[in-house]
């Protein structure tokens, strides 16, 4: 079962894709004290992922700050430098904390893992979008398959 609001963020360390190279972050560093907005992409390069998603919280990232988000961040289950290359294909800069979840371990504590093995690609993240306020989800919106109405960067600025 996916995570609900009011519900806590799971404790786990993450790998933060960055200019540098990858490095390790924790949940409770991340999230801790602070009302970040985490969204969630079936992966890095996808179509609807690069022309949609990540575009859409670009586009919205002065309206969410203005809303009191202090982080936005971006999860795919890929590894840092695929997440690193996407960033500059997407001209991210440091606009949005870019996180690699290679094995699906978060994808799979927030209950948000997507199985597409039959397909080819394995295990990998649901499309959803989540608003968690000092390490607590305050709003989770989970995109049904093949969907994009619910977590993108206006739907989330509505939600704020």
């Amino acid at each position: 079962m996916p995570i609900q609001a009011g519900e806590s963020i799971p404790a786990l360390t993450l790998t933060q894709a960055t200019v540098e190279g990858p490095r390790e972050l924790t949940t409770e560093a991340l999230f801790g004290g602070k009302t970040v907005v985490l969204f969630g992409v079936p992966g890095a390069f996808t179509p609807t992922c690069s022309a949609k998603h990540m575009p859409s919280f670009l586009q919205n990232i002065d309206a969410l700050k203005a809303k009191g988000v202090d982080t936005v961040a971006c999860m795919a289950v890929n590894d840092p430098f695929v997440m690193q290359a996407w960033a500059k294909d997407q001209l991210v800069g440091d606009k949005v904390v870019m996180l690699a979840d290679g094995s699906a371990a978060f994808t799979r504590a927030l209950g948000l893992e997507l199985d597409l093995t039959a397909r080819g690609l394995g295990v990998r993240c649901q499309r959803f979008a989540l608003i968690a306020r000092d390490g607590k989800v305050a709003h989770v919106a989970v995109e049904q398959p093949g969907a994009f109405e619910v977590s993108g960067g206006e739907a989330i600025l509505a939600a704020l």
